[in-house]
Order: structure tokens, then sequence, then C-alpha cells
């Protein structure tokens, strides 16, 4: 389903979808959001319109993302009230900068800014050393780390626990699509779980190993073999739908060989 032909759906119906989407029942959502079962119901079904308040009001209380609350409004009847700015914007000079400062504090490890899709929208210099060798078609204007990461033209030749990355990261996807429920992501999913992989690691939660506390990104490069782990970031308070978007990854050396190589570099 497109984000066109859910806008076009009524605003009790979607607000349903959600309740249901986070596993509540009416009674649930009513106790947390201190309405009458019977209002909600009467909301969801159509019977009574929700004014503006009270679509923002169950849509905090449901935990739907900023893009998808101007959605509800739009759908009953409203104006958005969240910015989405481009991120290039005078608006938004503090955040580039804030996002500058991290990505190159961050060298000589990588270091990535990616929005709700995965596309990168920018880098610290280190990164490059993990995506060399990429195909052009990968590497481009438009390209998706997910994509970049686990297609067999891209990083995926050099990571030597390829199975265990990629389910790391196809999980990463699906709890995303647990909290965002977006057709894009859904695509992408699909895209990615298609790649080949001959060290697939079965389709269960991940046990970790006698020394493994975290799931490390273990690539080849220059005949060495390197470990890194990452940490996500993200800005706190957002209210405009881009900031609210933007993820900060960021690879620390998971071992002495590493950080000694790439400080090296």
């Amino acid at each position: 389903m497109t984000t066109a032909e859910i806008r076009q759906r009524p605003v009790g119906e979607l607000l349903r979808q959600w309740r249901e989407h986070r596993r509540l029942s009416q009674l649930e959502l009513s106790n947390q959001a201190e309405v009458s079962t019977r209002h909600l119901s009467f909301l969801e079904t159509g019977r009574s319109t929700p004014s503006r308040d009270m679509v923002l009001h169950l849509a905090d209380r449901l935990d739907v993302p900023l893009r998808e609350r101007n959605t509800l409004l739009v759908a009953a009847g409203y104006a958005p009230v969240y910015t989405r700015t481009a991120l290039d914007s005078p608006e938004l000079t503090e955040i580039r900068t804030a996002i500058r400062q991290i990505l190159t504090g961050h060298d000589p490890y990588p270091a990535v800014v990616v929005d709700r899709y995965w596309n990168l929208l920018d880098a610290n210099a280190s990164a490059s050393f993990l995506t060399a060798g990429a195909a052009e078609h990968l590497v481009g204007p438009s390209t998706n780390v997910l994509r970049l990461a686990l297609h067999p033209d891209g990083m995926a030749p050099h990571i030597v626990n390829l199975g265990e990355w990629r389910a790391h990261l196809l999980g990463q996807l699906r709890r995303q699509l647990d909290a965002v429920a977006d057709p894009e992501l859904v695509e992408l999913y699909r895209e990615l779980k298609s790649y080949p992989c001959d060290d697939e690691e079965p389709a269960v939660e991940l046990l970790p190993g006698l020394s493994n506390l975290i799931v490390p990104l273990r690539i080849r490069r220059c005949d060495v073999e390197l470990s890194f782990f990452s940490t996500i970031a993200t800005f706190g308070t957002p209210l405009d739908v881009t900031v609210a978007e933007l993820v900060i990854e960021s690879f620390f050396p998971a071992d002495e060989v590493t950080r000694a190589f790439m400080t090296s570099l």
C-alpha cells in the first residue's frame, strides 16, 4: 500500500491500524489516553470526528512517528503541524554543524549519517575505506547503506561474518518496521532478503559466542581482518520530520589490530 493510498483512508481507520500495530486493545489505549472506550470506538468507526488535539493526543500515546502524525492530521481534515525541512536549508545549519562535528571528530574510524530509508546523507573520510571496491551503481548519489552492505557487488564479498552481520541488519530493519510500518521499508527488507548469502544464519535470534558481547562487523581490507562494533545516535527532542529521522552510526574498533590499523591510515 502506497503512502497516497494510506492518506485517502479515514482517520479512524488509520488510528485503529496504529492501535492494532502497537498490539493494544481499545480498553488499553483508552486507559493510556484517558478517554472513554466508547469515544475511542466512535472515533475508529467514523461515528465521531476527532479534534486536531485529539489526533495528536492519541498519536502521542501510540508513539506514532512525526511523519505519520502529519498523515493522521491530513486524514482528519487538518493541516500538518510538523515541518519537513530540507537538510541543506538555512534553518538546519546548526543541525548540520553538529553532525559534521560528530563525523569529523570520529576519524580515524568510520561514521555515517542516514535518513529513515537508510539513504546516505553524509559520512566522514574513514567511511570510504569500508566501502572501497563496491560497484558504482551502489555508491552513487542515492547510496543506500543497507543495500551497499549486503549486495553481492557491494561490501558483502569482503565481510568475513556475512551471515551474522546480515542477520543483525535484517533484524534491525524488522524492528524499525515494527515502529513505523512503512511500505517502502517493507520493499527494502524484501530486496535485502533476496540477496544471496552462502553462510546465512538460521532465522532465529542471534546467539552470543563465548567471547562476543556484541555483533561485530568483521571485514577484510588490505589482507587484514578488521573488526568493528557500532553505536546509533539520534536527536533527542525533534519537532521536524527530517531531524527526527536522522540517524548517526559510528563504528569503533573491536580489537587492538583494528585500532592500530585505522590509526595508521
